[in-house]
């Protein structure tokens, strides 16, 4: 049987039929989501690693934390308590559990040490605390001074302030953080005897309660990182300055400054909004050598504890919560960049 075929599809000057294309509601929401999905399958895949990373080092844990005089029998008790006697795959997908409940297990020296009771939430939740502080008062003078840094060497391309600004952050940038951190001490504690060199939190009290002594720690991480960042928005903003908008937005009569704020640094913010996350995550790198430079109890201070112990337990919280906080750094980077560029917006509907 001959198949019916409509010929109006194929007759002459006969439009074609009209594609029809599905348009997402919420484009912004949608992406959020499927970044966040991302996330996880990232921070799983981190999981698995650092899990592997921390069980294939040599040596028996309780050996270890208990020292090599210690009995087989509180041996045993140890790896018991740890859950280090049950298969390695039990072991992870028993930890990957405790993850998504909120616990992150028991520290073996703690453990070792005779405390029946040891979660690993607990003794990281103040030193945590701690560095978001030290990262955050950091942040909140980075942002705008790479801004104003980025923004006037651009402007002032070729010129002495340019120079007055990119020298100085190139041999900022060059220097490590203990190096740094060394000669502001130098100048600071040993010369000037204006600001204390160690940078300590007693028991019970807030980094905020003593703010001076937060100022060298984040003079040194802000000193390292406004290098780079000011350089990105530097370079952003000339390449702004550059685009036919700007010079549209010019010849209608707006004013340098307005063109300036409205038009070039706002997609050069854009531009550089992962340079800025790319420079949190730095911080909480560098933390661990200013935190250790300046005696500050912070995350990075327990970190080097924890693997000096040979603490697994406290080595694998701190490690996934940091991977954590990276990945929640680069997705909202990706939001805001989203946010900030409309054409982006309209790509994702």
């Amino acid at each position: 049987m001959a198949a019916l075929v409509d010929e109006s599809l194929n007759a002459p000057g006969t439009p074609p039929p009209a594609v029809v294309t599905r348009r997402v509601r919420f484009p912004v929401l949608a992406f959020l989501i499927r970044r966040l999905a991302l996330g996880l399958v990232t921070l799983l895949v981190a999981s698995v690693l650092i899990f592997v990373a921390t069980n294939a080092l040599p040596g028996n844990v309780s050996e270890v934390v208990l020292g090599k005089h210690a009995s087989p029998p509180l041996v045993a008790a140890l790896d018991k308590q740890l859950g280090l006697d049950r298969p390695l795959t039990a072991r992870y997908f028993s930890w990957l559990g405790g993850l998504v409940h909120g616990d992150l297990g028991q520290s073996a020296v703690q453990l070792a040490n005779g405390v029946p009771d040891a979660p690993v939430s607990k003794i990281i939740g103040t030193p945590l605390r701690n560095s978001l502080v030290l990262a955050l008062g950091t942040l909140v003078f980075l942002v705008p001074l790479s801004l104003i840094a980025g923004t006037v060497a651009a402007v002032q391309a070729g010129k002495a302030s340019d120079y007055a600004v990119s020298y100085p952050a190139l041999i900022l940038g060059s220097l490590p953080e203990f190096v740094l951190g060394t000669f502001l001490i130098l100048i600071f504690f040993t010369q000037l005897h204006w600001l204390q060199p160690v940078a300590g939190v007693p028991p019970g009290t807030s980094p905020l309660d003593n703010v001076k002594a937060l100022i060298l720690p984040i003079m040194t991480l802000l000193g390292v990182a406004i290098a780079f960042c000011s350089r990105q928005v530097r370079a952003g903003v000339i390449e702004a300055l550059r685009q036919d908008y700007v010079m549209m937005a010019r010849l209608s009569g707006l004013r340098e400054r307005r063109v300036l704020v409205r038009y070039a640094l706002r997609n050069a913010l854009a531009a550089s909004i992962q340079t800025f996350a790319q420079a949190v995550q730095y911080l909480f790198g560098g933390i661990i050598v200013v935190e250790a430079l300046f005696g500050y109890p912070g995350i990075g201070s327990l970190l080097v504890q924890a693997v000096t112990l040979r603490d697994v337990t406290e080595v694998q919280a701190i490690t996934i919560v940091l991977a954590a906080v990276y990945i929640l750094i680069n997705i909202v980077a990706d939001l805001l960049v989203v946010l900030l560029v409309p054409r982006l917006r309209t790509g994702l509907s």
